[in-house]
């Protein structure tokens, strides 16, 4: 009975301390949404997000911000999350304020992730230093998906641990579940499913280990299918979630990028077109960028490994910086917000190094997973911060795993927090 008392008292002191850095969090976050009450949108995602929700609220579902032609440009989730705000005056505050409470409910998820994987003192480290790492806070007061993939990262890497210890038919199915909605918000994030696949490859009898995998995966793929369907007729070449990856490509192999001071980028000015082209639809033109980016890296072959060295450099803020300043200017991010985000970095990241390499055996991998859909990302497309934020949350967990044995650390958190030694 004693012990029992004991984690109950734990606990509701971790619930506490969760609590507190959540209204620390939620603080930050406010004052940074207050402080955009007048400013209105300027032409980035932000602008096609917060139109395209627009639209939705009135029933022109899914269209551009003149509501005339179908746009896929992004997922849908991020659109769909936005549209109860878009039925409101000052439609544009209130879809920043959604966006901001789905940055607050990163703080607590964040905990008990890192509870889950390291214990309690982990868990409350986590969540202090989310509440206040600028990475995160930053992208909460904007109308664009990084709040939301954040989110979902770290749901995703909870039921991906849940499936690494049920190990049944049910979690795998969740799991995958989790991994395809948040494809959804961003498509890049699908990446997880067959990294999140590989969970019992070695430990686990191979034929039930295949099955588990093969149904995570193919619910992953399951819960795209409607979203594909539904674009069929919409548009003239299937679209798988979005029709962005061309422009992507395109503006990321171009002169711009390839040399000068946004090498290793992304230029808008190579994606812009001034051949007007009446028979082609957003999938088209993905499909005609596509090809160009293509054909230009395959005409620059010899440039491609500085180039891709640039983005893997851009990515880890130890190149580029005025240009990835002025890439998160442009998309409404404060420069003196950008550079403590990049300062935040170099403080963080050697410190999750470290306790990734600490994880390694038990949960490194799976925390790995992230990390890796972020590297494929950057080498296949451009460096910029943007890219890096789904990892942002196994950053902070990874770091706290490091810091939470400090002896003064860990002094503070047992004696205050925790109520004892773990």
């Amino acid at each position: 009975m004693g012990d029992i008392g004991a984690d109950r008292r734990k606990d509701a002191l971790f619930n506490a301390s969760v609590l507190a850095a959540t209204l620390l969090a939620a603080t930050l976050r406010m004052m940074m949404l207050v402080s955009k009450w007048h400013q209105r949108l300027m032409l980035n995602d932000s602008f096609y997000f917060s139109s395209q929700a627009w639209q939705n609220a009135r029933g022109h579902w899914f269209r551009d911000f003149l509501g005339t032609h179908p746009a896929a440009e992004h997922g849908p989730l991020t659109s769909i999350v936005l549209v109860p705000a878009s039925l409101l005056p000052h439609h544009e505050f209130w879809q920043r304020a959604t966006n901001t409470l789905i940055g607050i409910a990163v703080i607590p998820a964040l905990a008990l992730l890192g509870r889950r994987i390291a214990g309690r003192r982990v868990g409350v480290i986590a969540a202090l230093i989310a509440a206040v790492y600028a990475n995160l806070w930053m992208n909460d007061s904007l109308i664009m998906s990084e709040t939301i993939a954040t989110l979902m990262v770290v749901l995703a890497l909870g039921y991906a641990f849940e499936h690494r210890d049920r190990f049944d038919l049910r979690s795998a199915a969740v799991c995958g579940a989790v991994v395809g909605v948040a494809a959804l918000a961003r498509s890049e994030l699908l990446i997880m499913a067959p990294l999140f696949a590989l969970i019992g490859v070695r430990t686990r009898p191979r034929r039930i280990w295949a099955t588990r995998a093969a149904l995570l995966v193919g619910v992953a793929l399951g819960v795209l299918v409607p979203w594909v369907a539904y674009n069929v007729p919409r548009f003239d070449h299937l679209v798988l979630i979005s029709t962005n990856e061309g422009g992507a490509l395109r503006g990321a192999n171009c002169d711009d990028t390839y040399s000068g001071p946004a090498l290793g980028g992304w230029s808008v000015l190579c994606v812009v077109d001034t051949v007007e082209r009446p028979n082609e639809d957003a999938s088209g033109r993905a499909i005609r960028l596509r090809r160009e980016a293509v054909s230009y890296a395959r005409q620059h072959v010899g440039r491609l490994p500085v180039v891709v060295g640039a983005r893997i450099l851009r990515s880890v803020d130890v190149y580029g910086l005025d240009d990835l300043v002025r890439f998160d200017v442009g998309e409404e991010r404060a420069r003196w917000a950008s550079w403590t985000g990049i300062v935040s970095w170099w403080l963080l990241a050697p410190l999750a190094v470290v306790g990734w390499w600490r994880q390694r055996r038990t949960n490194g991998w799976i925390l790995l997973a992230p990390v890796i859909g972020v590297a494929i990302t950057t080498v296949v497309f451009y460096g910029a911060h943007r890219l890096r934020s789904p990892m942002e949350a196994v950053v902070v967990l990874c770091a706290s795993v490091t810091i939470a044995p400090l002896t003064p650390v860990r002094r503070a958190i047992d004696a205050r927090l925790v109520g004892g030694a773990e």
